[in-house]
């Protein structure tokens, strides 16, 4: 591969000749062979998005002149319109402030602009005018954020919610026993057994939305430290405004940028989100498949759909794989967590230099639930069907419909008759007739499982 001469403030540095890139960049593959992990596409994306608006904004107060801008909001558009991925290689263990990702795309979006006119546009001067690396990329950060949520992960969690529904629906006459401590409780229908999944996706999807509006707070304006150096009054809320027209949504500018360069707790506040979302997948996840165990000798309520075969010397033998991916994906984003916590708790006086590694672990995870969700939902939820005879039969032989007569005849009797159809391997209407407490034409008519369900 023939290679072509790029200089910055440092020297020379040799770069492949299908390469967008500069020396910054170049150095920086050099200076950090660190890993396979790389800033994340939706981060460049993001990174085009806000070059652009930056462009529009600094022709808009004078900043820049209108031919300049143009050919940076030309060359940024065909990098959107193109399979650009190859021009960004940079690795997150590079720079704690991301300097070199920005750098990166400041120079190809130069480089890009200058096939026509060498040295008409410069990286620094034009492509990162008004801006700085420490708002430029936790302002990429944010919005990549906002935009994976947004047209991403709300899809996953509504399509889980509304299979729910339908299953609540279909089941919604279907009593079954309730479980406690992993231990027979009073009864409740299958379909009220969902509507808590339901409500779990539902209050989850409320609490991101909720941590998402911090995120749509932008850094962009606050430049070095804060101050707002070299970038013209303005200038932030003119961005922010901009990408608010370019990507749809709402984005505002953070009224005070000390804070923005060096905390990350939006960030912090909205992958607690996440992890509660996790939380509860994993415990969704957890009750389908224990409630599926059997299919003969566990408690076999609930029957999955059959999608391979579960193991390499047990014929027949079926797995409920789809509930461990689904879980294994949530022990990820408890790991992410810890990350995201412990990295963003590390903002030193004016800037937070863990910013690379947050966002990869934010996104990753927002990734994973995504796929999670999808994966659980087509080829477990979508398919999720009853035993209804086996619902039954646990139904009729637990102990806990006795929880009926305390009404009737108080706790400790009723206690007594539990003990002994226990002790003795009776039904609960046989040991009720054998203390004396209760007639067995009582019993039939207080202990209705159907009667027990009834929702306050």
């Amino acid at each position: 591969m023939s290679k072509r001469i790029e200089r910055d403030t440092l020297g020379e540095m040799y770069v492949e000749d299908d390469k967008l890139w500069g020396a910054q960049t170049q150095r920086s593959l050099e200076n950090f062979p660190i890993g396979k992990e790389k800033i994340p596409n939706e981060v460049i994306t993001a990174f085009l998005h806000l070059k652009k608006a930056c462009a529009i904004a600094n022709k808009e107060l004078g900043a820049i002149e209108e031919e300049k801008a143009a050919a940076i909001i030309d060359s940024i558009q065909r990098l959107l319109e193109q399979d650009a991925r190859k021009h960004f290689p940079l690795v997150v263990w590079q720079t704690g402030s991301g300097t070199q990702s920005n750098m990166n795309v400041n120079e190809v979006v130069a480089r890009l602009a200058n096939e026509s006119k060498e040295g008409f546009i410069h990286p620094n001067d034009d492509v990162n005018r008004s801006q700085s690396s420490n708002d430029t990329f936790p302002t990429a950060m944010h919005v990549a954020t906002v935009f994976a949520v947004e047209k991403t992960l709300y899809k996953e969690i509504d399509r889980m919610i509304e299979t729910c529904k339908e299953k609540e629906q279909a089941f919604q006459d279907v009593v079954k026993i309730g479980r406690t401590h992993l231990q027979d409780a009073t009864p409740l229908t299958v379909a009220q057994e969902i509507s808590g999944f339901r409500h779990m996706l539902e209050t989850s999807k409320k609490m991101i939305e909720e941590s998402l509006e911090h995120v749509r707070i932008l850094t962009i304006g606050g430049t070095a430290v804060g101050t707002g150096l070299n970038a013209p009054k303005g200038f932030g809320e003119a961005v922010s405004k901009q990408l608010s027209t370019q990507l749809g949504t709402t984005f505002t500018s953070s009224t005070n940028y000390f804070h923005g360069l060096t905390s990350h707790d939006a960030l912090v506040g909205l992958h607690g989100n996440l992890k509660g979302l996790a939380a509860n997948l994993f415990k969704i996840a957890n009750d389908i498949r224990l409630l599926a165990s059997g299919p003969r000798s566990g408690i076999g309520e609930y029957q999955l759909p059959i999608n391979e075969p579960g193991s390499s010397i047990m014929p027949g033998k079926v797995n409920p794989t789809q509930a461990e991916a689904m879980t294994m994906v949530c022990a990820q984003v408890f790991g992410n967590d810890a990350t995201v916590g412990f990295a963003a708790s590390q903002g030193h006086f004016q800037l937070n230099v863990f910013k690379p590694v947050i966002i990869y672990n934010v996104l990753q995870s927002i990734e994973l639930l995504r796929d999670g969700m999808s994966s659980f939902h087509d080829r477990c939820l979508a398919g999720l069907d009853i035993n209804e005879e086996k619902m039954k039969d646990h139904l009729n032989n637990s102990l806990m419909l006795v929880t009926a007569l305390n009404p009737h005849i108080g706790y400790e009797k009723a206690a007594k008759i539990a003990k002994l159809a226990f002790d003795e391997n009776l039904t609960l209407r046989e040991a009720a007739e054998k203390t004396g407490y209760i007639t067995p034409e009582e019993f039939d008519t207080f202990v209705r499982p159907e009667n027990m369900v009834n929702e306050k």
